[in-house]
């Protein structure tokens, strides 16, 4: 049986957040539910502890592992799915973002998808995770130290550059909306990566409005359904780049999805000098997504 067969809600944690047609709490009825992992990373009780070990460091693993149930039918894609689940889905994880964001002790909150084995899924019901962090992750700050040279040299945002540019030039330019705008990265590291970003400078997916919310259902929906077609429906990780929680609004920074789909492996090369062998350029990648339509 499924574990997230949601027709027998004693199998899960309770309920930390739901969106349903009718019921009570941990009862049927449920559009959308928000568990918490049966099997977290992170502990949500006790204290960080911070403390040296010599010239290390080293603290408690708190934090929050939560489970983002997309819909009641276990056999439902992304792909398939209505645009208003998706489009609740993603409140799920704005909602759960603002309400652990009033915990002090968390400093970043990853949100992600993972479809498909290859990608890291271990149950094929849909669903996505997010996960609270004590920490900011070192790739988020080089991320973000990154952004902010480019904004001090140039008093622009690096994400609002890459807009304009490659919306301009085209010849990465997947699709976009009057919200957003779909790219293959330059230089990107793997095959098909694709980036989708707001056309309105943002750095918190929390601050996310409803209608921008609502577009990027659509989007997410269509970009999706793109790969799919091209590519014979791919494991794939989601992942929202978002900006640290105890940061305020980021004149340098600006929330974005990235979607890596798993088509090539990460071998030795990769791991020591951090380079990337992508077989697929971006441009070329760009045209066989074109070419498949608008999902």
């Amino acid at each position: 049986m499924c574990p997230f067969d949601y027709g027998h809600e004693h199998q899960t944690p309770p309920e930390v957040l739901a969106y349903r047609n009718s019921g009570n709490r941990d009862e049927p009825g449920w559009r959308v539910r928000v568990v918490s992992n049966k099997f977290p990373a992170l502990g949500i009780e006790g204290d960080l502890n911070r403390q040296g070990d010599g010239l290390y460091d080293k603290m408690n693993g708190i934090g929050a592992h939560e489970v983002v149930i997309e819909t009641p039918d276990h056999n439902a894609t992304l792909s398939d799915m209505p645009e208003r689940q998706i489009e609740e889905f993603l409140w799920a994880f704005r909602e759960r973002a603002g309400d652990l964001k009033k915990d002090r002790r968390f400093r970043y909150i990853v949100m992600f998808r993972n479809y498909g084995e290859a990608a890291g899924a271990s149950v094929e019901h849909p669903h996505s995770q997010l996960i609270a962090l004590p920490v900011v992750p070192a790739n988020v700050k080089e991320e973000l130290e990154g952004a902010l040279r480019f904004y001090k040299q140039k008093e622009r945002c690096i994400f609002c550059d890459i807009i304009r540019q490659e919306s301009a030039a085209s010849v990465r330019l997947v699709s976009d909306t009057d919200r957003f705008t779909v790219i293959e990265p330059y230089a990107s590291r793997f095959p098909f990566e694709t980036w989708i970003l707001p056309k309105t400078h943002a750095s918190h997916y929390e601050d996310a409005d409803g209608p921008t919310i609502q577009n990027l259902a659509w989007i997410l929906r269509a970009t999706v359904r793109k790969m799919e077609k091209v590519l014979e429906r791919p494991a794939y990780n989601l992942i929202v780049h978002t900006a640290p929680l105890r940061e305020g609004p980021l004149d340098h920074y600006h929330w974005h999805v990235e979607i890596i789909p798993r088509l090539a492996k990460v071998a030795g090369f990769e791991w020591g000098p951090g380079f990337y062998i992508n077989l697929t350029p971006p441009e070329e990648a760009t045209k066989f997504l074109r070419e498949a339509g608008l999902g």
